[in-house]
């Protein structure tokens, strides 16, 4: 159960919000060969100073994310999906892509639990809640 979380120091739409976590699920599910039920997304909003890079301005956009994932997947799954990403937060929240930092955190299957069970080791192909 990836729990991808996206932190922004602006303010977006509902609507916004809305198309955002549907790209996000369905790019995940795409690049990363699993189904989407499982996919938890948490998107939050900052006032514009309580997040910064050092390489941008103190008054631009920024978005952090943290991907926490089953392990399994190859560097190179994980670098399209992470480019993947960086163009759907630009496309959606107008953060252009030097702005954003991603950190994949890698966990066994059994680390993810929901109420039916907890999941498996990644598998190509896999739809974790059959």
């Amino acid at each position: 159960m990836p729990h991808l979380q996206f932190e922004i120091n602006k303010k977006v739409s509902k609507e916004s919000k809305e198309i955002f976590v549907n790209e996000i699920r369905k790019a995940f599910s795409q690049i990363m060969d699993t189904g989407t039920d499982h996919i938890a997304i948490s998107l939050r909003e900052y006032d514009k100073y309580n997040l910064t890079i050092g390489r941008a301005d103190i008054n631009d956009d920024i978005c952090l994310m943290n991907l926490d994932i089953r392990e399994g997947r190859t560097i190179e799954k994980r670098r399209e999906l992470a480019l993947k990403y960086m163009e759907i937060v630009k496309h959606n929240f107008g953060i252009v892509s030097k702005n954003q930092y991603i950190t994949f955190t890698e966990h066994k299957g059994e680390d993810f639990h929901l109420v039916e069970k907890y999941l498996a080791t990644w598998v190509t192909g896999e739809n974790p809640l059959v």
